[in-house]
């Protein structure tokens, strides 16, 4: 079941998106947490044109009453389900990252690839109604304020790497971020089996390895990195 958090994205939605309130205490928090459940089960059987609030409201269990406490229409309940899908995201790889500082850029990269890769599966089915409850939503405050998170901590993480020094570091890893969000989406997008993707999976760590290994600066004979790349003779 998704479990509601007071959210740590400031996303700052659009006001027809922004939820009227949010949960503050134990039993409300409870009460959204089987309202974001109610929406994913609907969502999977009727598809986002067929949902409506009150349809998620039967499903979870209260009121259409209590459902318009919090949302105001269903394009507000869907942005709230995928603020707070991003920032549970968000979080686990941002552990994660923090927890890889120090490491090599291999152990990195299949921690980081890895990481993304099980919290985007770990509930494909979810992952596959979110993606299709935004079709019609301005959520691009969402995607900014989750890439940035992202992109703080992986760069974070790889300029801690104990054997490799890169001197575009934020080229870099932007670069590695779009390969890696691009090829889960694309293994979902054509609705992969299970030996297939898990090949996938296996073939992205090799890449992203492969691509740093390709563009860290080359070492010094005295051991370190040099300060800067070393320029091409002809």
């Amino acid at each position: 079941m998704l479990q509601f958090e007071d959210s740590l994205m400031a996303s700052n939605p659009p006001a027809h998106l922004k939820p009227r309130k949010k949960p503050r205490q134990a039993r409300a928090t409870v009460t959204v947490d089987a309202i974001f459940e109610a929406t994913i089960q609907v969502l999977l059987a009727d598809g986002p044109q067929r949902l409506t609030t009150t349809r998620v409201a039967e499903r979870a269990g209260v009121s259409v009453g209590t459902m318009y406490q919090y949302f105001p229409h269903k394009h507000a309940l869907f942005y709230a389900l995928n603020e707070h899908y991003l920032d549970v995201l968000a979080q686990k790889v941002e552990s994660a990252c923090q927890a890889q500082h120090g490491a090599s850029i291999n152990r990195m990269i299949d921690v980081l690839v890895t990481t993304y890769w099980n919290a985007k599966t770990e509930r494909p089915e979810v992952t596959r109604a979110l993606y299709r409850s935004v079709v019609e939503l301005d959520n691009e405050p969402l995607i900014k304020e989750f890439a940035r998170r992202l992109d703080a901590a992986t760069a974070a993480m790889f300029a801690s790497a104990s054997d490799a020094v890169f001197a575009d570091l934020p080229t870099v890893n932007l670069t590695l971020l779009t390969s890696i969000f691009g090829t889960v989406r694309g293994v979902f997008e054509r609705n992969l089996p299970d030996p297939e993707a898990s090949a996938v999976h296996r073939h992205l760590v090799l890449m992203c390895i492969a691509y740093l290994e390709a563009v860290k600066l080359p070492p010094r004979r005295a051991g370190g990195y040099d300060p800067a790349p070393r320029a091409s003779s002809h």
